[in-house]
This record gives C-alpha cells, structure tokens and sequence, in this order.
C-alpha cells in the first residue's frame, strides 16, 4: 500500500511537470486573464443498498471574489461499489456558464454532459491516497450571433474530454483521517480534450488544490481551500489563470439503514 502511495505521487508530480512544460511551451500570442473566484460546493456520495448508491452535488460559482456569477454545475449519478475502496459511477451533468472576466462568452449558455468514472481509495499509514479517472461526453451550446448581431445559444457541440485526478491527504491528530480530526488535503487534475471536435488545444485545463478539512462524524467532510486554475480556451490563444477560494461540503451518510448478522 505504501508502494501505492508513493506511485501515486511520483504520477502528481508528474502531471505538475508537464503542465510547466506546456506553460513553457506558450509564445507570445497567448491573451492571459487571471480572474479572482468564489466557489460553494456539495458533493455527497449516499448508499441506499450495500452495493448501490446516489451521487448528488451541485456547485455555485462565482467570478469577481463571489460578487457576480461565473457558472451554476448540477451533477448526478448512480454509484456502485464494488468494496468499500472501490466504486463506479456514470450519471448526468448540467452546467450553465455566464460571462465573466477579461475574456467573457459573448452570452450565457447551457452544457449537457453524460459521465462515467472510476474512483479508488488506498491507506498507506496515515496517508489517504484517491484516484479518480472521469471520461465526459459534452454536449455545449456555445453562443452564436442572428441576423440582428445578438448572441444567445447555439446547436450543441459534442466532446470529449478525460479527466484524471490524485489526491492526498493525512490527519493532523490520530491515525487516519476517519478518527474525527483535522486534516490537510493537495490534489492535482488534469482535463484532456479527445476526439474529432477538439479545436486548437488538446489540453483543457489543470486544476491544483491545497485545502484544510475537519471531518463531521456521520456527516462527511467539510474542507476550505484555494485551488490555482490553468484554463487554455479552445481558440488556443485565451488562456485564464483562476485563484480560487473553495467551500465544500463532501457527505457519505447513507440512505438506507444497515443489518447486522
């Protein structure tokens, strides 16, 4: 297991490298915005049987310090375990994005996005060690002019994109993060576009997240974090560098009550 651990952050390292790499591969074309969010997220994962679960979650996210809207995330699955440190899940995502920053859409438009993923917990001392990868097939809207000049929706676009994510964390008090205690979380994500609509980038963005938590008994977990954002737009010339102040609230509290034999 502790084999495990290292392998997976050896993999995290690795990520961090090529995203400088690909940083330092930018030429003088690329247009930067950093922008200045506020993001306020669910997540809770709820069993209804011992093998079958919920995924619900919902996410509102805010531009300017949380001061006007940057995009409303509404996502929800079917989650199956196939042991308490492994479990599949596919579902639907809605996202709604509004205009913001120095490199705004030119109006609001909605995505639809079908999901699929698999997530794999490992303990390795104190360490806690997650890995997620997640496939999306998107379904964007993005805003096109009418005669008259105005933006508003267009057809939608299908993509791909494939998202992996790992994830560490370790207890500040007590041997693991399941004994009521403080704790201290990084990940790192990477979002890679695929498939025929790809336009000017493969690479979509990367996302590097350190966080406090306290973990609520028989509720979840409850984490406050700053996560720093690379996005390239599909121009290939935009490129948003975000800091971002997170509030999530992460629930594992099951729906169903268990027996014992």
């Amino acid at each position: 297991m502790r084999d495990k651990a290292i392998l997976g952050m050896a993999s995290m390292l690795l990520v961090m490298l090529l995203c400088q790499h690909l940083n330092a591969q930018q030429t003088p074309l690329h247009q930067y915005a950093v922008n200045r969010n506020a993001w306020l997220m669910y997540f809770g994962d709820h069993k209804f049987s011992d093998r079958l679960g919920v995924h619900l979650e919902a996410q509102f996210r805010r531009y300017d310090r949380g001061a006007s809207p940057q995009q409303l995330l509404l996502r929800t699955g079917l989650n199956y375990h196939f042991s308490p440190q492994v479990f599949a899940t596919v579902g639907y995502c809605f996202v709604e994005t509004y205009p913001y920053g120095d490199q705004p859409v030119r109006a609001t438009f909605p995505e639809h996005r079908l999901w699929e993923q698999i997530q794999i917990k490992s303990q390795a001392g104190p360490f806690e060690w997650v890995n997620r990868l997640r496939l999306e097939q998107r379904f964007s809207q993005l805003p096109v002019s009418d005669d008259g000049g105005v933006y508003e929706p267009g057809d939608a676009v299908y993509t791909n994109r494939a998202r992996i994510l790992n994830r560490f964390s370790i207890p500040f008090r007590g041997k693991t993060i399941e004994d009521k205690s403080l704790y201290a979380t990084v990940y790192d994500e990477v979002f890679i576009n695929f498939g025929k609509n790809v336009a000017a980038n493969f690479f979509d963005q990367n996302r590097l997240y350190a966080a406090i938590g306290y973990r609520i008994p028989k509720v979840g977990r409850l984490e406050i974090g700053y996560m720093y954002q690379t996005i390239h737009k599909a121009d290939g010339i935009k490129i948003e560098q975000n800091h971002t102040l997170q509030v999530g609230l992460s629930s594992t509290l099951d729906f169903y009550k268990k027996t014992t034999k």
